[in-house]
């Protein structure tokens, strides 16, 4: 289905209340943090490629504008219309399909809690469990008003940030509720319950997450998770697209690249940092995965950062 982009958008309604809120809470184009645990937001104002980034367990509601999100080869769109959910950290190419500086994309993410998820599973009251296969960890639902509407009051906090502590807990568990109830709550449902082969994997790659830079043995790793190997190869890949292998290489890759461009490494020192014994290697698979080599890459990234503040500069100086 073509997703469309002229969502009608009510005064007063839960959308309303997104665009409204997202648009005054940010300007020019980035990710903004807000006060409230595991709530950001994200602006816009120009269609941009696809960029590599970690998708960590969230839901991510489009406000304003579009945007698409690439999985192994596979595209999922998404608009204000309907929201996409990731039910573990996955690596992910995201491009904005839509915005313009007169209607910047908005958008914003709010991290699952999987515990949360647990115990409301475990309270029981929830439709019966479906236990066929729902493959990737990635999914588009339909963004419902019954899923809007605690969104809209959770982002009203903002204008009350005393009752954030008290009441923010309160929206959030309502929304992963709502969630479980909704067309994606069969995908949540693998991941959080700790008898499934989702949860498993949930594990190892929390593993891998925490020791990226060490030799990886499959076999062992099953193990820990306890799984058979050819059974946790299936469902790694399954659910991530990619072999636990190329799941650890995108791991040191990124990590390498915070590195250089935060850390000021050089490219052998990000290389044997992240489990690299070949700077050469590191480059090669490097190339591949960014399309360039990482010096001229984080040479580009650092230019055009160095150019945005400079922009940012100009216009607060002008505005003065």
């Amino acid at each position: 289905m073509t997703p469309r982009h002229d969502t009608v958008v009510r005064y007063g309604s839960p959308q309303e209340t997104l665009v409204r809120v997202i648009g005054s809470r940010t300007s020019g184009t980035g990710d903004f943090g807000t006060p409230i645990a595991g709530l950001s937001f994200f602006r816009r104002e120009a269609p941009s490629p696809p960029a590599v980034c970690m998708v960590e367990p969230s839901i991510i509601l489009v406000a304003q504008g579009a945007k698409r999100m690439w999985v192994g080869g596979e595209a999922y769109p998404y608009d204000a219309s309907r929201f996409l959910i990731t039910s573990l950290d996955i690596p992910v190419n995201s491009e904005v399909m839509v915005a313009s500086p007169e209607q910047p994309y908005l958008g914003l993410a709010l991290k699952l809690d999987l515990r949360m998820l647990a115990e409301l599973i475990a309270q029981g009251g929830l439709p019966p469990r479906r236990d066929r296969a729902m493959g990737m960890g990635v999914g588009i639902g339909v963004a419902t008003p019954t899923i809007l509407a605690p969104f809209g009051r959770l982002l009203e906090l903002l204008d009350e940030p005393e009752a954030i502590p008290v009441l923010a807990p309160l929206i959030q568990r309502e929304i992963h509720y709502r969630l479980l109830m909704s067309d994606q709550a069969a995908r949540l449902r693998q991941i959080a319950s700790v008898d499934g082969q989702g949860h498993r994997i949930a594990r190892a790659i929390d593993w891998l997450k925490l020791n990226y830079a060490l030799p990886l043995r499959v076999d062992e790793l099953a193990a820990r998770v306890q799984m058979s190997t050819p059974t946790f190869h299936h469902h790694f890949r399954q659910l991530t697209a990619m072999s636990p292998l190329q799941y650890q290489k995108w791991l040191r890759l990124n990590e390498a690249k915070r590195l250089m461009l935060n850390e000021h490494l050089d490219v052998s020192s990000a290389a044997f940092k992240v489990g690299y014994e070949s700077p050469s290697q590191f480059s090669r698979e490097y190339s591949r995965l960014f399309g360039v080599p990482p010096k001229r890459d984080v040479a580009a990234l650092r230019e055009h950062a160095n150019a945005a503040s400079q922009s940012e500069g100009t216009l607060r100086n002008n505005a003065a």
